[in-house]
């Protein structure tokens, strides 16, 4: 019997993986592009809609400006929100462990830092950004969903913009160092809120933030900890508010913020101690890398992106104009007709006036009381406040 000759066929290879799904812009330029596009929409969409109601601006601002926005730019680009920002899944002991760095942090550095800025910035300055204002004239719905706004809404949908777009997008590859898109993540944070004497705070607060979740791999410590902030100082002012102390941080006993700086520094410090000596508390999990992180084709299109984000935005703002039509058109007529300051040493007279057209206003606005009653009495203190005081008619 003959040998067979060889074959010359070469047996069948396998086919070649599919290329993984590529992002349609890179996560530098999408973090860079989309926090210019936030700040437009943050100034313009979110301050009209925090001038007409300041409660429900907070909600409408966090949502839609840093979630929508933030969620779209990801979906559009290719990437799953949740596991691109890590967001998924909560490591239990570093979140608590945030928390708890969050509280301790805040009395150890943010109050020191925010009195010395307070101290240092001239008192107009202090004034014109006083963010304890916010919670002035509100109704108890309001105030709650202000304490809500900023201890549940901004703390998570900050966190995923700033830290899970802005700075995982400019961190560079390993083993190069991300300190310097911690400390930008930080700066931008901070600019924000446009408040120049809280600059300095902030942006302690968002190198924070920024390490806790670099540290951790998740967002949720981060947030955690921007949420025990938060929580703890509009606590602490709706405390003082009640009890009748409140005022500037340049009326504080400098020793009161000595002594809550020092007992903020121990339990910073047990707690770094604490992590040192149990990983866990800082550990738990490695962020998903851009081929986990990344959605499957094809990716969906802008206008389908938009919809239901545009959709569930208008319908939110029909309500409002709904549910409080006087209050908005009472926040128009106030900004057309200051005002002028009362201080804490005014005539009690004029102080006693300027408490009852706040309640005229409260009577109007639930619909106890014409309108044009607010109005009168709002332009004839204007006039006779000014001539009381020595001020100068507005032009």
């Amino acid at each position: 019997m003959e040998d067979s000759a060889p074959s010359d066929s070469q047996p069948p290879q396998p086919p070649e993986p599919p290329a993984p799904p590529q992002a349609r812009t890179s996560p530098r330029t999408m973090a860079v592009a989309g926090t210019a596009l936030a700040l437009a929409l943050f100034l313009t969409v979110g301050g009209f809609v925090q001038f007409i109601n300041p409660a429900f601006g907070i909600w409408f601002t966090e949502l839609f400006v840093f979630l929508g926005l933030g969620w779209m730019m990801l979906r559009f680009n290719g990437w799953r929100p949740r596991e691109y920002t890590g967001l998924t899944p909560a490591p239990r002991a570093a979140t608590l462990f945030g928390f708890v760095l969050g509280v301790a942090n805040f009395f150890a550095l943010v109050v020191p830092i925010q009195y010395g800025a307070q101290s240092l910035a001239p008192e107009w300055l202090t004034k014109l950004f006083d963010s304890s204002r916010l919670f002035e004239g509100q109704s108890p719905v309001e105030l709650a969903l202000l304490l809500t706004g900023v201890s549940v809404a901004a703390p998570l949908c900050e966190e995923f913009f700033f830290r899970g777009i802005l700075q995982r997008g400019l961190t560079p590859a390993p083993p190069a160092s991300p300190v310097r898109a911690l400390v930008v993540t930080a700066v931008v944070f901070s600019a924000f809120h446009l408040d120049p004497v809280g600059f300095a705070a902030r942006v302690e607060l968002g190198l924070l933030f920024g390490w806790l979740c670099l540290r951790t791999g998740s967002l949720w410590p981060s947030i955690a900890a921007h949420a025990a902030n938060n929580l703890v100082s509009s606590v602490l002012f709706l405390v003082a508010k009640a009890l009748g102390q409140e005022g500037t941080d340049s009326e504080t006993d400098p020793r009161a913020v000595l002594a809550l700086a020092g007992l903020g520094f121990i339990g910073l410090s047990a707690l770094l101690t604490a992590a040192r000596h149990y990983p866990g508390l800082l550990g738990g999990q490695a962020r998903a890398t851009d081929e986990e992180s990344r959605a499957p084709e094809p990716h969906p299109s802008l206008a389908g992106l938009l919809l239901p984000w545009v959709v569930a935005a208008t319908l939110s703002l029909v309500a409002l104009a709904a549910v409080d039509a006087r209050g908005i058109s009472l926040n128009f007529y106030d900004a057309q007709h200051s005002l002028p300051e009362l201080e804490k040493d005014s005539p009690p007279g004029l102080q006693a006036e300027r408490k009852a057209l706040q309640v005229l206003r409260d009577a109007a606005r639930r619909g106890k009381s014409p309108m044009e009653a607010y109005y009168e009495e709002r332009e004839r203190q204007a006039r006779a406040h000014r001539r009381a005081l020595g001020l100068q008619k507005e032009p």
